[in-house]
């Protein structure tokens, strides 16, 4: 459901119940790129599970929210700052699947006191320019190559971008048929939106983050498959070496979505 506050015009907040953290800790979810921002079934339940609320937040030039330009993934922590102060929020996890694990990260380090925890999915590493090893392993990475080069090229890029089929191995494909079908649609939902969002995240993944990982303590666990071909293991295993304070979840034979399969036991290897 959507939730409202007067405070916050400028949000599209999603949540799964209308007072969340009232009874209970919050996860905070940060939806993938692109997608709508609504919370999906399986996050529900994996976080009912782990006996949290979930609140999801569309970033700017998503599900409805105003794109705001030249946005690095630090300024929309400081948004979301907003947000869980407006709702009184200060028991969270912080969880991000693919272009949604910098914009948890980035929760840990501009709002620390509030963040107990952080769980990346597939998540993307920081960007190194001139190191070509970033790139290694991504079915496509055309789409991250031009968002280098900035705006106009990762806009321009948006005119001959296609989904390469290998991105995905078979257990992607079988998880986007069951458990995360809801992912598939969501991703069709966005459309409505446009690709704004899209090109916004993919420049901010290729500019500084506006903060250093390495000065993270909050407790992170980086869980990454092995076969991922969109964000190759590689990522994964840059994040955890990076974080102070980091365990890193290998998922053998998961691919790209399929490692959302594995979101239950990734919040389950949080310190308590």
């Amino acid at each position: 459901m959507k939730i409202s506050h007067p405070l916050l015009a400028d949000h599209v907040v999603h949540a799964t119940t209308e007072h969340p953290g009232r009874d209970r800790p919050v996860l905070l979810w940060h939806h993938g790129s692109p997608q709508t921002g609504a919370v999906l079934p399986p996050v529900a339940e994996a976080a009912a599970s782990a006996g949290l609320d979930v609140v999801s937040v569309a970033r700017p030039a998503y599900g409805g929210a105003a794109r705001e330009l030249y946005r690095d993934v630090r300024s929309v922590a400081v948004g979301l700052e907003r947000v869980l102060e407006a709702f009184e929020l200060d028991d969270v996890v912080s969880v991000g699947a693919s272009g949604g694990g910098p914009h948890a990260l980035a929760c840990a380090a501009v709002m620390p006191a509030r963040i107990r925890g952080v769980v990346t999915l597939a998540g993307i590493a920081p960007f190194r320019p001139g190191d070509e090893t970033w790139f290694e392993g991504m079915a496509d990475p055309s789409g991250l190559r031009t968002a280098a080069e900035g705006f106009e090229a990762r806009t321009a890029h948006l005119e001959v971008e296609e989904f390469d089929p290998s991105s995905f191995i078979a257990a992607d494909y079988a998880a986007l048929e069951s458990s995360w079908a809801s992912l598939g649609a969501d991703v069709a939902a966005s459309e409505e939106w446009g690709s704004d969002g899209l090109v916004d995240d993919d420049v901010a993944f290729t500019r500084p983050w506006g903060f250093d990982i390495g000065n993270i303590e909050t407790p992170v666990v980086v869980a990454h498959g092995d076969l991922d071909r969109v964000v190759p293991f590689s990522h994964g295993e840059a994040l955890a070496a990076g974080l102070r304070n980091a365990t890193l979840l290998r998922v053998d034979g998961a691919g790209h979505i399929s490692v959302l399969e594995h979101l239950s036991e990734a919040l389950a290897a949080l310190p308590r």
